[in-house]
């Protein structure tokens, strides 16, 4: 199995210890699933790799955008990490769950004055800047709220992470950060260090999400490092935070690799020193951003099986009750994912089909040649593994579809934190 969390019991798909037939009636479909226990093990497995391998100050960064519910915070502020917001929405989730905004980092590459006056309203601890004119207008309201506001410099390090071309964010034809290589980096740096209500604290890169490759990271810490000691050189500026972005890629298939977290920590952290010992650079507090990692295998999400189309000669299609409103990621990504038959795990998976949703779309795929029993039949139930990250969050209305209910799994129990949408939801806020 692609993860400990999901086992198999008298032919019943179990997750996170749940029998997931049980908890398909109990709460209907379709139904997202998360696992406590494991989001905790993922949030463990970074501050223990941290403390083994760093003897300055490090810190994770949980990602708001993989699946921003109210009862994740307490999880992750329990757990020691940080998080990055990249909305209003997002930081009123976190604050509204009691998430203290002094440990949250505010991302995203255009921020609106509504949005800059709101964080700072919420005492959120650091914006990071993408741009001139965002900086202007965060110093434009630093100033007329009487305040310095700490930042960090989204940089650009023209890194290729080999990863999708669509969550590709280090290169230097971006829509995000500034590029060393352009020498606009340096200007910027130049331009803040003279305002008078803004605090440049240090710098930010972003590389990608879903990288597996092993030296995607290392490399870019040594390019960050790099620049942080040319800019201390050129401009007497002492960067006392770094923040290495880039998400830790997942296993969503048995044919993805198995990242192994700690080597991979220990490399960046040998990385990390050796650099800074050779650039003869004081070693800045770090951050990291783990991404979808944190969350993406402690989800499951379970559908019901309505029509079965075969086209002799052509292909089997297997309809269920989600798909892209739900889980738009295949038609956004063509992403993988790995379906289980959930009551016949014990049955030979003998049917190639498209598993396919209800949306009235030709592309409502949620997985192309999906290999299930020959015996699936209408009531059936079909779990889509390593869905705890980038579903919830992007469930769309699309065809006027509610958005699945959340259900929390836990060593004391299941509870729903995330209640089904009900058509009057759909329409609330229709005049």
């Amino acid at each position: 199995m692609l993860c400990h969390n999901i086992t198999e019991e008298n032919g019943i798909l179990h997750f996170a210890g749940y029998n997931t037939a049980v908890l398909a009636e109990k709460y209907g479909t379709p139904v997202y699933l998360m696992d406590e226990e494991r989001i905790r093990e993922n949030c463990r497995t970074f501050t223990s790799a941290f403390n083994r391998y760093f003897h300055t100050p490090v810190k994770a960064l949980y990602a708001s955008k993989a699946c921003c519910i109210k009862a994740l915070y307490p999880i992750i502020e329990e757990e020691g990490l940080g998080i990055d917001v990249v909305s209003c929405g997002e930081i009123h989730t976190a604050c509204s769950a009691g998430y203290p905004l002094q440990e949250a980092f505010f991302h995203s590459n255009n921020k609106t004055d509504a949005d800059i006056a709101y964080a700072m309203e919420h005492e959120i601890g650091t914006f990071v800047v993408d741009s001139k004119e965002e900086a202007d207008a965060i110093e434009a309201q630093a100033q007329k709220l009487g305040k310095i506001q700490n930042i960090l410099l989204r940089i650009t390090p023209g890194i290729d992470p080999h990863t999708y071309e669509e969550v590709n964010t280090g290169m230097v034809d971006s829509k995000f950060g500034t590029a060393i290589e352009t020498g606009q980096a340096d200007q910027l740096v130049q331009y803040v260090l003279s305002l008078s209500h803004i605090q440049l604290l240090g710098f930010h890169c972003h590389v990608g999400s879903q990288v597996f490759d092993e030296d995607v990271l290392e490399k870019a810490t040594q390019v960050m490092l790099g620049f942080i000691s040319h800019i201390r050189k050129k401009l007497q500026f002492e960067a006392s935070v770094l923040d290495i972005g880039g998400g830790f890629g997942v296993r969503y298939t048995e044919s993805d690799p198995i990242v192994d977290l700690d080597a991979r920590i220990h490399s960046i952290a040998d990385v990390f020193y050796s650099t800074c010992e050779k650039l003869q650079i004081p070693c800045p507090k770090l951050y990291m951003e783990p991404g979808r990692s944190i969350v993406a295998d402690a989800g499951m999400t379970l559908y019901t099986v309505g029509s079965i189309k075969q086209i002799p000669g052509y292909r089997n299609y297997v309809s269920v009750d989600g798909g892209m409103s739900d889980n738009p990621r295949y038609a956004l990504y063509r992403s993988a994912y790995t379906c289980l038959p959930a009551g016949k795990m014990k049955e030979g998976r003998n049917m190639k089909a498209h598993l396919v949703g209800r949306c009235c779309e030709s592309g409502d795929i949620i997985q192309p040649d999906v290999l299930l029993p020959s015996s699936t039949q209408r009531g059936d139930v079909v779990a889509v593994c390593t869905t705890g990250a980038y579903n919830y969050s992007m469930a769309l209305h699309y065809n006027m579809l509610p958005t699945p209910p959340v259900v929390l799994l836990s060593k004391t129990g299941d509870r729903p934190i995330v209640a089904k949408e009900s058509f009057d939801d759909l329409i609330r806020n229709q005049l």
